[in-house]
């Protein structure tokens, strides 16, 4: 599951490095049919701004009282397409109606694009708000991640350190975890016994065969009207086709799980091994925020083909649609996971990029207050400051489900569709611990990503009980000063926002809370650095808690998204009630995490546009 709060109380960073390879330059693409030439229509603005970290006070991103902060003024109050938030989904929504030739407008509420992705810096340590753990940015054709497709039609890069495994301690013991099945097997030999071996070949020999079937289509040939009939099945029939041929009858009866939970073929294969089924529920936790009772067959079937794992800051689609592409590069011969040399930053950077590269534009610190509808239509917003923003085509939120509700005005969508929304459960928040401190202080061997589980009885899904932990620093020298190391470590949508709620956040009652509730954080910190590591000595240390995640995102209660359960609900698509009214990101199908946003915001994008312009595009992206 990956961390999507900014731990911190810094909302007003200094501006990233930016790490570009010189053997890795952005490509560009020659204008075609397909590449509407790049339009100047003016570049963002954002704002530089030194922010010193003060762990005396959880102070607002802007002085109280001071709303004008949050209220840009906007240059040419009008576009065809205005999109609501600048997170990834929002992001790749905007790059690629930038690219289809639409006039886009980003309105973003802080000062600094990327909401749960962006980087911030403190005292020269550049952190990560949220996702460390990614995968198949280099990949290319069909079965590509949806954000490696997005900026490949960008002509946009994200140069990358590589590396192939991580760390696990659990009840059982610890050990290095390594990509691709092979090596997970003589990891489960070496540490639990050739029964959970036996078991673990039994479940790949069950599902391997039918994840063909959840790989066939690609995510940026989706659209949400009948087009999709042309983009996607009737251009990717034959290969569907094919999988099911190569399937077999047995495959292809197991093929019809892929949309039920995950636990359902566990069941039905009779595993039995304590070790197996605890970790296939802390695979389905967390990539998709539910134990396998409730996760999706076919995100599971394409994860458990890789290794089994499920990394710290894992990008968590709910279906399969997105998922299939960040584990199917797992699956490769040789397949690496990676990490943007300029942090989950560098992805904004780049998608920013892309945007303003084809006449797009972002405008920061323009908070939009209501969304507005006239005869029934959505037909633009209105900011903080009073601006309205007019779109000709739609308005696009990027919002969760629940903050999109309270922009519209009273009444103006079903109350069955309001009372959905009400209704929808909702994951809960986190508990963050950001380190910067000196890099003598932690072992030798250190290694990027770390997970711990402290009791399998109390389930991983438990309050206090599972902690992940990132050291990107270990693998990019220039996230941190020389000699330091950052550390970004968090309880993964386990903490409850009803313990927080009410709370003033300048009270000894909240700095006892976070203290008391940051301790689990500061223990598995404490055994992945080994003995040499004293909390005393860094040079950095932030907590954030739900409350920060809910101010600093503007997300409902602090949650990282819908706690959707297969077989009892699926995630919504991105039209609404409203004509001209859409909504991407982890609120919309496919779902929560970094393949999935990117994938809805594709969607939409697609969606605003004719379906030869969709084709021309999948065309020239090479899918």
């Amino acid at each position: 599951m990956a961390a999507s709060a900014l731990a911190s109380r810094a909302l007003q960073p200094p501006p990233r490095r930016r790490h570009c390879s010189p053997a890795s330059p952005p490509r560009a693409r020659p204008a075609t049919a397909a590449t509407p030439s790049p339009r100047r229509r003016g570049r963002v603005s954002v704002r530089r701004q030194a922010v010193a970290a003060d762990e005396r006070s959880a102070g607002p991103a802007f002085p109280e009282g001071q709303n004008r902060a949050l209220s840009g003024a906007v240059e040419r109050p009008e576009a065809d397409v205005v999109v609501i938030g600048s997170g990834l989904g929002g992001l790749c929504c905007a790059g690629l109606l930038a690219r289809y030739g639409q006039d886009v407008l980003v309105l973003e509420s802080h000062d600094r694009p990327g909401g749960a992705a962006h980087s911030f810096d403190i005292k020269g340590f550049n952190f990560d708000s949220g996702p460390s753990l990614f995968s198949g940015f280099q990949s290319r054709g069909p079965q590509a991640n949806p954000l490696a497709q997005v900026l490949d039609a960008l002509g946009e890069s994200v140069p990358c350190a590589s590396y192939d495994s991580w760390m696990v301690y659990v009840p059982e013991g610890q050990f290095l975890s390594r990509i691709g099945p092979t090596d997970f097997l003589k990891d489960l030999e070496a540490f639990v016994g050739m029964d959970a071996v036996q078991e673990w070949k039994k479940l790949l020999d069950a599902v391997i065969p039918i994840s063909a079937a959840a790989m066939a289509l690609p995510p940026l040939s989706i659209r949400g009207d009948w087009g999709v009939l042309s983009t996607a099945a009737g251009r990717y029939a034959p290969s569907l086709f094919k999988s099911f041929l190569e399937m077999g009858p047995q495959g292809a009866l197991g093929a019809t799980k892929l949309l039920r939970p995950f636990s359902e073929i566990v069941d039905s294969l009779e595993l039995k091994n304590p070790f197996v089924r605890n970790w296939i529920d802390l695979l389905c936790f967390l990539l998709a925020g539910v134990k396998s009772d409730g996760a999706l067959s076919a995100e599971m079937i394409l994860m458990v083909r890789t290794n089994g794992s499920s990394l710290p800051s894992a990008s968590k689609p709910s279906y399969a649609m997105a998922t299939v592409y960040m584990f199917a590069e797992w699956y490769k011969p040789g397949c690496m996971l990676e990490y943007p040399l300029g942090g989950s930053g560098a992805i904004i950077d780049a998608l920013v990029r892309g945007i303003e590269k084809f006449g797009g534009r972002l405008t920061l610190r323009s908070h939009v207050e209501k969304i507005l509808i006239e005869n029934g239509r959505a037909v633009g917003v209105k900011l903080q400051s009073g601006q309205v923003v007019r779109a000709k085509k739609a308005v696009v939120s990027n919002a969760s489900m629940w903050d999109t509700l309270d922009l519209l005005p009273p009444n103006v969508v079903p109350k069955t569709y309001e009372d959905k929304v009400k209704a929808t459960p909702q994951c809960e928040s986190f508990m963050h611990l950001h380190l910067g401190f000196d890099a003598e202080n932690a072992r030798e061997d250190l290694g990027i990503h770390h997970i711990v589980v402290n009791d399998w009885n109390k389930g991983v899904d438990g309050e206090q009980n599972v902690v992940l932990i990132s050291v990107p620093s270990v693998l990019v020298k220039g996230l941190a000063p020389p000699g330091k190391h950052i550390l970004h470590a968090y309880t993964p949508g386990t903490e409850p926002f009803s313990l927080w709620e009410g709370l003033d956040r300048k009270s000894a009652e909240y700095r006892r809370l976070k203290e008391e509730r940051s301790e689990v954080m500061w223990k598995a910190v404490e055994l992945a650095l080994g003995p040499r590591f004293s909390r005393e000595k860094c040079d950095v240390k932030m907590v954030g808690t739900p409350l920060t995640h809910k101010r600093f995102l503007r997300r409902n209660r602090g949650t990282y998204g819908p706690a959707i359960k297969a077989g009892e609900a699926t995630f919504p698509g991105q039209a609404t009630p409203i004509p001209q009214l859409f909504c991407c990101g982890d609120s919309t199908f496919p779902g929560i995490g970094v393949p999935a946003v990117a994938a809805s915001g594709a969607i939409v994008a697609n969606t605003l546009v004719p379906v030869s312009q969709h084709s021309e595009l999948l065309d020239a992206v090479g899918i």
